[in-house]
């Protein structure tokens, strides 16, 4: 994603493609930031919202494995949770994580912070940030912010 001048963007975008095979130009100076704010307000939310459906599926009987399996073959299936999903299994979980919850915490915040600027309404994202807050104060603020999902499991009573 790329925010600036669009003659400089046009002089380097075969240079952008060498990076990655995706490049967006999305607008003037700002608007790259803009746009990481919003997709990572809504990839937290799809997240937890994955992390709780899960949890439900484990606690009616459905075996973890098996529920993850089902979602990563659904309609709700993507790419985030494609890398994410496999770390609340046993062992999934990276020593050294991608995002932990503290960092996503920092990006929820000014993505929300931006929302209240621009007088958009953001409520599944404010309570994703408030999930990430309670996994924060239960200790797993280091840990890969998907680990929300044993947040779930401790409010449902099954860990």
């Amino acid at each position: 994603m790329v925010g600036g001048d669009r003659a400089a963007y046009d002089a380097v975008e075969p240079l952008l493609y060498e990076l990655g095979p995706k490049v967006t130009y999305l607008g003037p100076q700002g608007s790259a930031l803009v746009m990481k704010f919003a997709i990572n307000l809504s990839l937290v939310v799809q997240g937890i919202s994955f992390c709780e459906s899960v949890a439900m599926a484990e606690k009616a009987g459905i075996a973890r494995e098996a529920a993850v399996d089902a979602v990563l073959k659904s309609v709700i299936a993507s790419p985030m949770l494609g890398y994410r999903a496999p770390m609340i299994l046993d062992g999934g979980m990276p020593d050294v994580p991608f995002a932990n919850a503290a960092l996503q915490q920092k990006d929820q915040t000014l993505g929300l912070r931006l929302g209240q600027e621009l007088g958009t309404p953001l409520p599944f994202a404010t309570l994703a940030s408030q999930f990430l807050t309670v996994c924060e104060a239960a200790g797993l603020g280091d840990k890969e912010w998907i680990a929300v999902y044993d947040v779930f499991r401790q409010m449902g009573g099954s860990a």
